[in-house]
């Protein structure tokens, strides 16, 4: 199915699944789908804020908000941004990033904005993949005041194991959304990474911003910038993707050297101390 992909018209496809995911149908039928899609993708369920015959469609079950409290934000600096798999993880040597084996990414190729290279260079990175079983909200990592947001617009490749280790720059490549945070220790960066049928980015404080919708890229210094707390949510997929956050070399000292003995991982969960 990945070399299939090659060939497809693939923001065009994710651009339909989006749209088709959030009609609405009758209620009944909507709830059999997120019945027969939570079974199918062992989704739990009891977690989302609201029972499975409240959601209209698909869609919005996907980017289901969950019971209040049931993700609690640890104590310490930093945290983990959503639930999802640590994929990689490492020091920025020479500003790169390490995708796959055998192959890495420029910092600035990711976020679009030339500036990092400088504020992330000898920095640290944590790519979290997230599937469809996965909560699809993206949170804060840190206090700190939202600076600048960038929105690139590109191709929707697939983010899976074939196309990371077969496609050179695939997270440059795929449409992103950079979110930069000022932090008393230095900046951080958060990526929203795109996908094949990934329907849209969106973010939590800006509604005007929603990707793949041939709106043209956005690029925006937040003024005044936007205080932000540990936790708080970002944005979110409406569908499946991936998060890269970007460290600057200010943390490396503070970092845990068995932070992902197990790479599974959830909201809120501690990752600085």
């Amino acid at each position: 199915m990945s070399f299939i992909t090659l060939y497809l018209p693939r923001k065009l496809l994710s651009r339909c699944v989006g749209l088709l995911v959030h009609v609405p149908f009758p209620l009944g039928l909507s709830t059999a789908f997120i019945w027969i899609f939570s079974f199918f993708y062992r989704i739990r369920i009891d977690e989302a804020e609201k029972s499975i015959s409240e959601y209209p469609s698909l869609g919005d079950f996907f980017c289901r908000k969950l019971k209040p409290g049931l993700r609690p934000i640890a104590n310490g600096k930093v945290v983990h941004p959503c639930d999802s798999e640590v994929v990689q993880y490492g020091l920025l040597n020479q500003s790169k990033l390490i995708q796959a084996k055998g192959l890495s990414y420029r910092v600035d190729q990711l976020t679009n904005d030339p500036e990092s290279l400088s504020k992330f260079d000898g920095g640290y990175f944590v790519t979290y993949y997230l599937c469809p079983t996965d909560y699809h909200r993206v949170h804060s990592p840190i206090d700190g005041m939202v600076t600048q947001t960038i929105y690139t617009e590109g191709d929707l490749w697939p983010v899976n194991k074939w196309s990371l280790n077969n496609i050179p720059n695939l997270y440059p490549k795929n449409e992103r959304v950079y979110v930069e945070l000022a932090t008393e220790y230095g900046a951080v960066g958060v990526v929203f990474v795109g996908a094949t049928n990934v329907g849209s980015i969106e973010l939590s404080y800006d509604p005007t911003l929603k990707t793949n919708q041939n709106r043209g890229p956005k690029r925006e210094q937040q003024a005044p910038p936007i205080e932000i707390n540990k936790g708080d949510e970002l944005g979110l997929f409406r569908m499946g993707s991936t998060v890269v956050v970007l460290f600057s070399r200010d943390f490396v000292s503070k970092i845990p050297s068995d932070s992902f003995k197990n790479p599974f991982v959830k909201v809120g969960g501690a990752f600085i101390s």
